[in-house]
């Protein structure tokens, strides 16, 4: 029987071992150094408050990835109306083969997205609306120039777009740019907007612009999205996405279960610490249990990464050639802080609305003066996510590095200073605080920037391995969403049942216009 070793337990590699038990004989081993499944994912519990890392919304352009989903945790609403459905994919070869029992609180919500930015004391609907409000909020000489360097950036488009301020310029105007992109794009990678390429901006925005917002805007005031998918909307503007009831690590939980009951093995608290073989094929890997201390060894005929690459590398225990070893040695990361705060009530500056109870998924924090970078509102990503139904349950976000001083600093330093924060842009006053955790999440964000110019050497000897399979957002170093990593691992064990050697269409992912947000 054929084994393969996966390393992490987030959506690509969950995925990979579900795919692996679906469609072939392999059978798949996890290996995850934490001590809970889901990776970026996973939704942690803190007193029965549940904290999403980073924010996920279920939506994706791909009917393979949204049937999966509601293959392990169907929409609410079929539930409630007894709806037996079986959610299958066109693709008759990779059909999921049915549907996962559910209980009636293994469920996708279907939400309502509302998101905002805050800048100048001021909060701005996020997509931008040119309304009235925004109008007043910018002023007549702001708008001007707005419009002027819009106008400008049209006719006379920058020549070159090598970096990301270069990008965001030729879609948006100098003007609308440092407004509300550039301050918050340099709090979450660390460096200015001209120290990252174009190519990441070309990914994550593709050719969103004003006037994709402004049909947008005009669209949405005459009708509503109709379909989940709102295939024909950039992922950027989207108004509705599944969200499962209790988070998302509810559903890489569900999923885990399923593929230890068709007999995989999942590891938890287990690190991968040597990798041996040779360019010809990988044979075993070396770990170590975490809670035993035991070490020990596993033979496999295919391995999945989905470990930081940097980690990949320097496990390899072969010869690997001196330039491999030198761009992942310089490959650069962004870690990521999160406060998590409870409130008895929380309260917003809104002019228009007046003083009332925030119905926000997430707040962009882009003032400079502001060291956090966005504010969850995790009752609003569903009200189950908090102990009792009185809270508020908010999650403060930071960008950093391990090397950082914020990085370093105390737990009651980091929450002292979200609160000092929260209630200088108003949105909670400290005497409501109940309870306050911090969490840590290591290398959440890869960047561009560092090495990332001369990944594709990286790339080129990686593939030339041909039992080895680079997959998910670490893996790759690719700023993936999690419907993308989850169809690199599809990618991938299909390329194994056809015995494809060239993996070019597992890179493919999230760059070809099959898997574009914005075809």
């Amino acid at each position: 029987m054929k084994k393969a070793i996966i390393v992490g337990a987030g959506p690509a590699g969950l995925t990979a071992a579900y795919e692996l038990l679906l469609h072939t004989d392999i059978v798949p081993i996890i290996l995850e150094a934490e001590s809970q499944v889901g990776g970026l994912s996973k939704t942690i519990d803190y007193k029965g408050n549940k904290i999403d890392i980073g924010g996920h919304r279920f939506f994706s352009k791909s009917d393979r990835v949204l049937q999966w989903w509601l293959n392990f945790l169907p929409l609410e609403s079929d539930v409630q109306n007894g709806i037996n459905i079986r959610y299958q994919n066109q693709n008759k070869t990779f059909a999921i083969a049915h549907k996962i029992g559910n209980s009636e609180d293994d469920v996708m919500l279907l939400r309502a997205r509302k998101s905002r930015i805050y800048f100048e004391h001021k909060f701005f609907d996020y997509p931008l609306r040119l309304n009235f409000p925004t109008v007043k909020k910018l002023g007549a000489v702001k708008m001007t120039k707005i419009a002027a360097t819009y106008l400008k950036a049209r006719l006379a488009p920058e020549s070159k777009e090598e970096n990301l301020a270069q990008f965001y310029r030729n879609r948006f105007g100098s003007e609308l740019y440092k407004t509300f992109f550039r301050d918050y794009t340099q709090k979450v990678w660390g460096v200015s907007c001209e120290q990252i390429p174009a190519s990441w901006g070309k990914q994550r925005v593709k050719d969103l612009d004003i006037s994709k917002l402004m049909k947008h805007a005009l669209k949405s005031f005459f009708s509503s999205p109709k379909s989940i998918q709102q295939k024909d909307t950039s992922t950027s503007l989207i108004e509705q996405f599944l969200y499962p009831r209790y988070g998302p690590g509810q559903l890489w939980e569900k999923v885990a279960n399923e593929i230890t009951s068709r007999g995989g093995t999942i590891l938890l608290n287990t690190v991968s610490k040597k990798i041996n073989g040779n360019t010809d094929g990988l044979q075993s890997l070396e770990a170590i249990d975490l809670k035993t201390n035991n070490h020990f060894k596993i033979e496999a005929d295919y391995f999945f990464s989905t470990m930081p690459v940097k980690q990949l590398i320097s496990q390899l225990n072969f010869e690997v050639p001196e330039n491999v070893k030198q761009v992942s040695a310089a490959l650069e990361y962004r870690d990521f802080i999160i406060v998590g705060v409870l409130a008895e009530s929380l309260k917003v500056k809104d002019n228009e609305a007046g003083n009332e109870l925030i119905t926000d998924n997430w707040i962009y924090i882009q003032d400079r003066g502001i060291q956090a970078g966005r504010i969850q509102v995790f009752n609003n990503w569903s009200p189950h996510m908090v102990q009792h139904a009185g809270d508020i349950w908010l999650g403060v976000e930071y960008f950093c590095s391990e090397k950082d001083a914020l990085w370093n600093q105390s737990d009651s330093e980091i929450t002292a200073m979200a609160i000092r924060e929260m209630e200088s842009i108003g949105i909670l006053q400290g005497n409501q605080v109940k309870d306050l955790m911090v969490a840590r999440i290591k290398k959440a964000y890869p960047s561009y920037y560092g090495s990332y110019s001369r990944f594709n050497e990286i790339q080129t000897f990686t593939d030339s391995i041909p039992n080895l399979f680079l997959i998910g957002r670490n893996g790759m170093h690719r700023y993936n969403n999690s419907d993308h990593s989850m169809l690199t691992a599809m990618t991938a064990v299909e390329n194994i049942i056809s015995r494809r050697a060239d993996k070019k269409n597992i890179w493919e992912v999230n760059t070809e216009d099959d898997y574009h947000e914005e075809k």
